[in-house]
């Protein structure tokens, strides 16, 4: 995989009207190989293997709240990045998920091009499956550089997308709790 798109950045450097064999470049297409790579890896990467076990059972019924998950995706329109937070909320149903698990699970989702209201359903679903939740709540806040580097240049603009599931869908009370945990409310 790597050959393949070392080939195809010099390529693109060529394309561009760049010499790929000057000093600043030379090694530019691999380590932009590598870049995508990683910043690809979710496609390699499944929901058990991240989960690894860590889903508990727990008597408690309250919900839980993981705030400011820092994400850093890449847009399916550009292939330029977004970059923001991610806050999810759920009640458990006799189950708990590991703490780091809800960092994990919204790396690997962040990881693929994609627009950034997939990405805060695909989260969203995750929880729900892996702890069987009465309900689920996600945020998504995020910068685009799509809209920062390029088209309408606007540098102060935020989106924001939410999913909600369950309960946290339902109950109008239970959705406010979660948004006012988040300082939404």
């Amino acid at each position: 995989m790597i050959t393949e798109m070392t080939r195809a950045y010099r390529e693109l450097l060529v394309q561009l009207g760049e010499n790929p064999d000057r000093e600043g470049l030379v090694d530019t297409p691999k380590r932009a190989a590598k870049a995508l790579e990683f910043l690809t890896s979710g496609y390699r990467q499944d929901l058990e293997t991240i989960v690894n076990g860590a889903v508990f059972s727990s008597d408690t019924d309250e919900m839980v709240v993981v705030r400011d998950i820092e994400l850093y995706s890449m847009c399916e329109h550009h292939m330029l990045p977004f970059t923001g937070r991610c806050h999810i909320g759920y009640l458990p149903n006799g189950k708990v998920l590991g703490l780091s698990k809800f960092a994990r699970i919204t790396d690997m989702f962040a990881r693929r091009l994609q627009i950034q209201e997939a990405l805060t359903r695909q989260i969203a679903l995750a929880v729900r499956e892996v702890t069987g939740a009465r309900g689920v709540a996600v945020v998504v806040e995020a910068k685009h550089f799509c809209m920062m580097m390029r088209g309408v240049e606007k540098q102060n603009s935020t989106m924001a997308s939410s999913v909600m599931l369950g309960e946290m869908r339902d109950n109008q009370s239970t959705r406010f709790e979660f948004l006012r945990l988040i300082g939404k409310a």
